[in-house]
């Protein structure tokens, strides 16, 4: 649809998946009860700063959640909702160029789990029944997008500053330890930091390193 030229703001539901994708090309399922929906947005920028708009959605969904659950809601890098430690969320972006390397469009994927969650996943899940929230898809849905029309226009006009620091604000681990894991390798330092390009900042060895993509593990049980 996006190709075809649809909108800004042009948003599309599943009522189920059965061939979804998750980051890093991993399955993704969602049955019916959750919510599984995708935005069109043509933010007008550079695709580096448009992939911004992950942290966006994450801060959404999670103000979103936070104000049905009475867990403890925070957000995990680079793009997962967390209610007590358990992954309640997905966000996935999509885009592709125009022919001057510009960005042509981005679609804003995001999962919530709303009644189910996966028994075996990467990372421990639950979902908003689970965490004490019986409410219905239509409803989430409304609040999170109501949450993130709000924090893509602050996006949008004042830039990344104000989206990392509501991010830092409510990030899982932040001043911790944190097990990394890339392609080809595996670490453990001190989570530090978001950057201004929405890397990841961690001690490590006396250096710090930055990290743009992988999958993180926190101590203590936490993931």
């Amino acid at each position: 649809m996006a190709r075809a030229g649809a909108p800004e703001g042009c948003l599309v539901q599943a009522l189920r998946q059965t061939a979804g994708r998750g980051r890093r090309g991993r399955a993704w399922t969602s049955g019916e009860g959750n919510l599984a929906c995708s935005l069109v947005l043509r933010p007008g920028m550079a695709p580096a700063a448009a992939a911004l708009v992950s942290f966006v959605a994450a801060i959404a969904v999670g103000e979103a959640v936070s104000a049905l659950v009475p867990g403890r809601v925070t957000l995990k890098w680079p793009n997962d909702v967390l209610v007590d430690g358990a992954k309640i969320s997905g966000i996935l972006l999509e885009s592709e160029a125009d022919r001057q390397g510009g960005l042509e469009w981005l679609v804003l994927g995001v999962g919530i789990n709303v009644r189910h969650f996966p028994d075996e996943a990467l990372y421990p899940a639950t979902s908003l029944l689970a965490a004490g929230a019986d409410v219905t898809v239509e409803q989430v849905l409304a609040a999170y997008a109501a949450s993130f029309d709000g924090w893509y226009r602050r996006f949008r006009d004042h830039g990344f500053a104000p989206i990392r620091a509501a991010w830092l604000n409510a990030a899982q681990g932040l001043g911790g330890a944190v097990t990394v894991r890339l392609a080809g390798e595996s670490f453990t330092g001190r989570f530090v930091d978001l950057d201004g390009e929405g890397g990841l900042l961690v001690e490590c060895g006396g250096a710090v390193r930055r990290v743009t993509a992988g999958d993180v593990f926190f101590t203590g049980g936490e993931t």
